[in-house]
């Protein structure tokens, strides 16, 4: 008994399946592409603060330079800064750090130049270790790396300005609730490590514990571009196949 083939699809029905096809094709090929070039500009991220965090200290951006810091042109610029400490006007923000849960300890810095800048002092496990850090009176010198300010909070968390809860790093925020007169710089700068950790990270030699910024850029663009690329090749497969099971059709459909 010969076996039955399906009749040939209409051309209508043809057509669908051909732009659904395209468009798919179309779709994946263009998701591919867009990661190669986000590939590019993650690489070229990368060096750019690679470059950043390696290179002498500058000094900090002025007030004339603060209508220009920008994400792609300033951060993690290593900087330098010098002035005195405000004593009185420390600020905690959660963090969560490689020496476990704990708090930034933030301090603004009156810098030379008659501006001030608030500073990341470094982490500290929590709030009876930041009560007993006092900012050294006198002269002081804070290196370190420029880091745009954080608004609005952390993660489905608010910051608390009148309870002194802060979440995240943002700079007018806690600026006006500490009334800080003057010029504030609209960044912060992480301060450097002072002195090696010590074996056991879980204790310091001094609190805050400073250099634990994290510069980490996931970089999965070319993962991802095969991906698409490869579920490209796998529609065109698709549509090579309806085609030759087409001309099947249609040949054996065929009138004598």
């Amino acid at each position: 008994m010969a076996t039955s083939v399906k009749p040939p699809r209409s051309s209508f029905v043809l057509g669908l399946i051909g732009a659904v096809f395209l468009a798919l094709f179309a779709g994946l090929i263009a998701l591919g592409a867009w990661q190669v070039q986000r590939l590019g500009w993650k690489r070229d991220l990368i060096q750019r603060v690679d470059s950043r965090v390696h290179a002498p200290p500058a000094a900090a951006p002025g007030p004339s330079e603060w209508p220009e810091v920008s994400a792609a042109r300033d951060e993690y610029r290593h900087v330098r800064l010098r002035g005195r400490w405000l004593p009185g006007v420390d600020t905690r923000v959660q963090a969560v750090t490689e020496l476990g849960p704990g708090f930034w300890l933030l301090t603004p810095l009156r810098t030379d130049a008659g501006y001030t800048v608030l500073v990341n002092r470094g982490y500290v496990p929590d709030a009876s270790a930041a009560a007993a850090v006092v900012a050294p009176a006198g002269a002081t010198e804070v290196v370190g790396l420029l880091r745009l300010s954080e608004p609005g909070g952390g993660f489905l968390r608010t910051n608390q300005p009148a309870q002194q809860r802060w979440f995240s790093r943002d700079v007018a925020a806690i600026a006006a609730a500490h009334r800080l007169d003057g010029a504030v710089a609209p960044y912060f700068v992480d301060a450097e490590r002072a002195a090696p950790l010590p074996g056991d990270l879980r204790t310091a030699p001094q609190w805050p514990v400073g250099g634990l910024t994290v510069i980490k850029f996931p970089d999965h663009h070319l993962q991802y571009a095969l991906t698409w690329f490869a579920l490209a090749l796998m529609v065109a497969w698709a549509a090579w196949r309806v085609w030759k099971e087409e001309a099947r059709r249609r040949a054996a459909h065929k009138t004598p």
